[in-house]
């Protein structure tokens, strides 16, 4: 980017980027941060002892190293951090506030806090919103660890059904639906999970946080029938997830996204489960409530906060290329 000092590049760059960003920029004097005007990802500030300052992209981050939250970077804000402490200015004008929604439901870990909420109790308030949308009469309600587990502890506490472990997760194995393919997915599932013998002759409700592709829900359904559960309802804690992502996610390819292509009784056939039911729009739009101002649910609705390349087949990498 065109300009004589840092603080001339990094503005350069925002008037020019379109996208989603959280920046940190480590130069011989100083460290900067750097939000987008959308505020589509998350970044914070904390303070470390009495004179240190901290920047992390998660609230949780924070309380590791001892630090303490003190605020949530505004969208296009540029914060720099010297020997002479913190300077703060608005980078580029806010555009309407846009953090994604997925951050509440499966991004964010659950000790962070976003909008000044617990990303853990609003997960447990859409477990909830999906038991009153999707009941079922079950035995058990599981959750796919460990990105389900509040959604699931909602729902069971709102159904009554009772809250248990039928899936030990392997913690060696990463994030499937991230792997770069579809091959490395669906072995990261057969790695990543075994069920536990308590299933067996239980009728059971999976709860997930999102289905993308439903290359792994399958196999994890397959895997809780092998161990003798008599009915597995699968239960959803999001709307189905029907367009790409252009803000750094790995799911920007329509055709890989499986509500994209069939409906919810073909998707629920598809990966074997005796019912299907996911989250409403609404009921997640009321349960995250406004937060500061708006998110972007783009993923859901197709409607972006940006203008998006009117072409057949748009990369995943759109606005990087333009960058």
């Amino acid at each position: 980017a065109p300009g004589e000092t840092w603080d001339e590049r990094i503005a350069a760059f925002m008037h020019k980027a379109i996208g989603a960003y959280s920046i940190t920029i480590l130069t011989r004097d100083a460290v900067y941060a750097v939000r987008d005007p959308w505020g589509l990802r998350p970044l914070c500030l904390g303070a470390l002892n009495s004179d240190g300052l901290v920047v992390a992209s998660e609230s949780c981050a924070l309380g590791t190293i001892g630090a303490t939250f003190l605020r949530e970077l505004r969208p296009g804000e540029i914060v720099r951090l010297d020997a002479s402490g913190l300077t703060s200015w608005q980078g580029r004008p806010a555009e309407p506030p846009s953090l994604c929604i997925f951050e509440y439901i499966y991004f964010a870990r659950p000790d962070s806090v976003l909008e000044g909420r617990s990303v853990h109790w609003v997960r447990r308030k859409l477990g909830a919103r999906l038991a009153r949308e999707h009941p079922v009469e079950a035995d058990m309600v599981i959750g796919v660890p460990d990105s389900a587990t509040a959604h699931a502890i909602g729902y069971a506490n709102e159904s009554g059904i009772p809250f248990g472990e039928g899936l030990i997760k392997n913690r060696y194995i990463g994030r499937t639906f991230i792997q770069p393919d579809d091959r490395l997915r669906r072995l990261g599932v057969k790695l990543k999970f075994n069920a536990l013998p308590d299933l067996k002759g239980k009728r059971i409700v999976l709860v997930d946080d999102s289905i993308v592709r439903g290359n792994t829900s399958g196999p994890i359904v397959a895997l809780l029938r092998q161990a003798g559960a008599t009915q597995v309802h699968m239960r959803i804690a999001s709307p189905p997830i029907r367009h790409p992502c252009f803000m750094g996610v790995d799911m920007a390819a329509r055709e890989e996204l499986i509500a994209a292509r069939m409906s919810v009784d073909e998707i629920g056939k598809c990966i074997g489960v005796d019912s299907l039911g996911y989250l409403s729009l609404e009921g997640l739009t009321e349960v995250v409530g406004p937060g500061h101002g708006g998110h972007c649910r783009a993923c859901f609705t197709g409607d972006y906060p940006v203008q998006i390349a009117d072409t057949p087949r748009v990369g995943k990498q759109v606005f990087e290329q333009k960058c």
